[in-house]
């Protein structure tokens, strides 16, 4: 029975689930696969190559970097989160990624995108680190207006929270039958329709799928949210997630702000532990 780690995006909420899994690390938890989208994929690589600590290490290391991610970079080079600096330049000169352990490591790590083209969901499997590893991931974390188009292996791709915030069904389908599943909103939570649709319409005129994708990206997350919270009702699904709304906001450059929602993270995993260790039968 595989057992799965399916980790919603959010940005810098995004490190709220890196406390999760830095303490499943810490405890020796490995799931047999993990799917991220977004941040949930930026962060979720470091547990195939088993690396606790480095997601919310180099983002405070890296608060003040221009480079990192800033407003000069967005006007200077498209994208907000420095799409050669912090994906590929940070990862080998700057806090390293092990990519050795990432691909000797048997653990599935799965990327969702949005196809601009389609405005469906793009899944691509990660076994090992290359350009086009780190450009999927880069993909999978492209929040439309704050980064550019990416093109990996001839598609052209973004956020893929906007085609599937939460791909707990797609992994069920491949398998997994018990799964950890990390949410980055509160229980109360109901997505309402994004404000920012007229510049999203503007910036991506040329895509008509993927805005049709992103007007209805309300419905699809609330449909997805309601799924995995009759799947919580089950023995085979465990859900963790803020105990309220985190306070981060999409961008941050605060290093006691990371670090506090961090924190959250971890506290909500040390106290479902033992569900934790039941769910994977340790």
């Amino acid at each position: 029975m595989k057992k799965g780690l399916v980790l919603e995006g959010g940005a810098m909420r995004g490190l709220f689930s890196a406390g999760v899994m830095d303490v499943l690390m810490e405890n020796e938890i490995w799931p047999d696969g993990v799917i991220g989208v977004s941040a949930g994929a930026a962060f979720g690589c470091n547990m195939k190559s088993k690396q606790p600590g480095r997601a919310i290490r180099y983002n405070k290391k890296l608060v003040n970097d221009w480079r990192y991610a800033s407003l000069r970079s967005l006007l200077t080079t498209g994208d907000y989160y420095g799409g050669e600096y912090a994906y590929h330049y940070m990862p080998r000169h700057i806090d390293y990624f092990d990519v050795d352990t990432f691909r000797e490591n048997p653990m599935e790590f799965w990327a969702v995108c949005t196809n601009v083209g389609t405005g469906k969901a793009e899944y691509k499997r990660l076994m090992e680190v290359d350009n086009n590893c780190l450009e999927y991931i880069r993909a999978s974390a492209s929040m439309p207006i704050a980064a550019r188009i990416v093109t990996v292996e001839g598609k052209k791709l973004l956020d893929g929270g906007i085609a599937d915030s939460i791909p707990l069904r797609f992994f069920q389908e491949q398998g997994y039958e018990r799964n950890l599943v990390v949410l980055t909103q509160p229980e109360d939570f109901v997505m309402e329709p994004n404000s920012l649709m007229p510049l999203m319409r503007m910036w991506l005129h040329r895509h008509p799928r993927v805005v049709k994708a992103l007007e209805q990206r309300h419905i699809m997350y609330n449909e997805q949210l309601a799924y995995v919270c009759e799947e919580e009702k089950k023995p085979n699904t465990l859900v963790l997630r803020p105990k309220a709304k985190l306070t981060i906001g999409h961008f941050s450059h605060d290093p006691a702000m990371m670090q506090a929602t961090y924190e959250q993270g971890r506290e909500v995993a040390l106290e479902r532990l033992d569900e934790i260790k039941k769910l994977f039968a340790l």
